[in-house]
């Protein structure tokens, strides 16, 4: 007999779960009021004889609370009725107290969240304890039981649950060129378009901050309407040199000069970027989750300007930044995404030598990653366009004009399955995972419907600068965001975690292997589908996210570890492999690698990054080629950093 959770969980019957609660509450009455071990075995046998394949487990509490009266144990029915009682209450019970102590007393929490910043500093401590009040109230008020206790055990994580209390998305790619065309307002004041490039940079970071408090995830930027202001500062210097010498300078030395000076605004700009960025922090205390998106685009009209800030924002990553200490260091933000196209995919492009800049900051430094433009057209109806943050990505949606649009758009949420958990529950048994997968499914609809609701009805006076001022939208004061929830504008993520676990778990072996590789094409495939079945039924876009959170993965891990104990290749490591990841102790080449997890990154259309470790047998130009052929999207891992 199987035993449903309040959860929605399966597990097995357990007879010693009632002989325990009977227990507990025989302790609580005088002995003559008590159940006799012979009267529990009764309740047992009566319950085990209705035979039921499954069971609620309410239900059993319900059979268990009849037979007592039943056997005229009324004193103890009373006190298994207030035992039952009080488990509930406990899980509803405030639980900030003992976390917050905990959170200012010993830092272990915020020290493993806060990841760019000093979690000892009174307002990043100021932001947990918000968020951990913020969180005791999702759980005990706003979410289902049942979505809690899921998430509580593992079965998924309900992510950003401490932004839940408010109507706020999770990450979006801000319409940055619309905000500096047509100005914006910034804490109520007009900010009107900039007349050269280093006040482009100062705005572009001032609506950074801006936008970053009001959502609790990453922001990407298209960064090519830079190159216009570029040009306008190149003209205003012209201008201005020409004017004061062309009487007395020669043309050519004019143009030199006028080099000169717009190379000093490109630099002063682009370090006003970086240092902006790198003294900020967002909602949660961190230093805001900002990618630069670079792409050379044949037909931009200022395509020159565009390259020579791609070569300083290289440059100048390269360098570093200098710390307290006066020493040059690394940064982790602004994230660098670098597209590969045919003018620079090291063919014999114009702009390989730009290419070869950016592996080499790649590799000393972290950033840029590499998306291939060649593989993005084949997977998104013909478009190149940035992700979200670092790796979420939207699906093409075309405006009432007909016309793809993905700047000014945004994801609602996450929430992921853990997969290796079913394929532990399921132990081999291919029926029961496709079951449990099913169910697990259905909750995490369930939960991200949740996101759909928290969103659904909210206006824009919310977030100003998203709804009112460009980032996402120019509605009017206390207008109704709803038509951005709707029909594909932005998206809402099914994430999962531990493919490489699960394929082990069910057949054995590995993706590497061709019997793990269709049956984790399998499991991708359907997920997939299930996200496109919940879009055509609700008009909600759905989408399948390889979800990237190192902490996750330990966390899943973890908890199942004390659930089922260790087990060797899945709960023995410490951690879940990242989404569809080849787990790094594989022995595989890096070729193999990125050519098999190519192949699922066209099923996670959501989003999705694979991953290069840097050591000294790669070719890294060779490494480059191949994914402009091959792969959409790569980061290169420099354990160093």
């Amino acid at each position: 007999m199987k035993v449903i959770k309040r959860d929605g969980t399966i597990v097995d019957y357990d007879k010693e779960k009632i002989v325990i609660a009977i227990g507990k509450a025989n302790a609580e009455v005088p002995e003559e009021e008590r159940a006799s071990d012979l009267e529990i075995k009764k309740i047992i046998k009566y319950i085990e004889g209705l035979n039921k394949k499954r069971i609620l487990v309410e239900d059993i509490q319900d059979l268990i609370e009849f037979k007592l009266m039943e056997m005229k144990k009324f004193e103890l029915a009373k006190k298994y009725i207030v035992y039952r009682y009080t488990r509930a209450l406990v899980r509803k019970s405030n639980t900030t107290d003992e976390s917050i102590l905990r959170l200012i007393k010993t830092n272990s929490v915020l020290e493993e969240n806060s990841v760019n910043n000093n979690s000892r500093v009174a307002c990043i401590q100021r932001n947990y304890i918000a968020g951990e009040v913020s969180r005791d109230l999702t759980k005990r008020v706003l979410l289902r039981d049942k979505i809690v206790d899921a998430h509580e055990s593992g079965i998924l994580h309900f992510h950003d649950m401490d932004y839940f209390i408010q109507p706020v998305f999770n990450s979006s790619l801000i319409n940055i060129e619309d905000m500096l065309d047509n100005g914006t307002v910034i804490n109520g004041e007009k900010i009107e378009s900039p007349k050269g490039f280093r006040v482009a940079a100062i705005v572009l970071s001032q609506i950074v901050a801006a936008c970053i408090v009001n959502q609790y995830g990453g922001i990407s930027l298209d960064i090519n309407p830079l190159g216009k202001y570029l040009r306008r500062s190149y003209d205003k210097i012209y201008n201005r040199i020409n004017n004061l010498v062309s009487d007395t300078v020669s043309k050519e030395d004019i143009k030199r000069i006028v080099d000169q000076e717009v190379e000093k605004e490109l630099e002063a700009g682009v370090q006003t970027i970086q240092y902006q960025i790198n003294t900020m922090t967002c909602a949660n205390g961190n230093n805001p989750g900002v990618t630069l998106f670079m792409r050379i685009d044949e037909k931009d009209p200022y395509l020159n300007e565009n390259v020579k800030i791609y070569e300083q924002l290289l440059k100048q990553r390269i360098q570093g930044i200098l710390n307290d200490e006066g020493e040059y260091v690394g940064i982790t933000f602004p994230k660098l995404v670098y597209v590969l196209d045919e003018n620079n995919a090291l063919k014999g492009g114009k702009y390989d030598y730009l290419t070869k800049l950016a592996i080499e900051c790649s590799i000393s430094r972290g950033a840029p990653s590499f998306i291939s433009a060649k593989m993005m057209r084949e997977t998104y109806e013909g478009n190149v366009f940035s992700p979200m943050g670092s790796r979420a990505f939207l699906t093409p949606y075309r405006d009432e004009d007909g016309n793809y649009k993905f700047s000014g758009r945004f994801n609602q949420g996450v929430v992921t399955i853990n997969l290796p958990q079913i394929g532990i529950v399921a132990d081999g048994d291919m029926d029961l995972f496709w079951k449990l997968l099913d169910e697990r499914l259905d909750l995490c609809r369930e939960a991200l419907m949740c996101r759909f609701h928290a969103l659904y009805g909210g206006v824009s006076d919310i977030s100003p600068i998203h709804w009112q001022y460009g980032a996402i939208a120019r509605l009017s004061r206390n207008e109704k965001i709803e038509k951005y929830l709707k029909n594909g504008y932005s998206t809402l993520s099914l994430g999962y975690i531990g493919l490489y676990e699960l394929t082990k778990l069910m057949t054995g072996v590995s993706q590497t292997e061709e019997t793990g590789k269709d049956f984790a094409f399998k499991v991708m495939k359907y997920m997939k589908n299930k996200c496109d079945e919940w879009k055509r039924d609700t008009g909600i876009g759905f989408v399948l996210y390889g979800t990237p959170a190192v902490n996750l993965s330990k966390r899943f891990a973890k908890i199942d570890l004390e659930k089922f104990g260790k087990i060797k290749e899945v709960t023995d490591k410490g951690y879940y492999t990242n989404s569809y990841h080849v787990d790094y102790r594989e022995k595989i080449d890096v070729f193999d690698k990125l050519s098999l997890e190519s192949e699922f990154q066209k099923l996670s259309n959501g989003g999705f990054i694979s991953y290069v470790d840097i050591n000294d047998n790669n070719n890294y130009e060779d490494i480059i080629k191949f994914v402009y052929e091959n792969v959409l999207y790569i980061e290169f891992i420099n354990t160093n950093i």
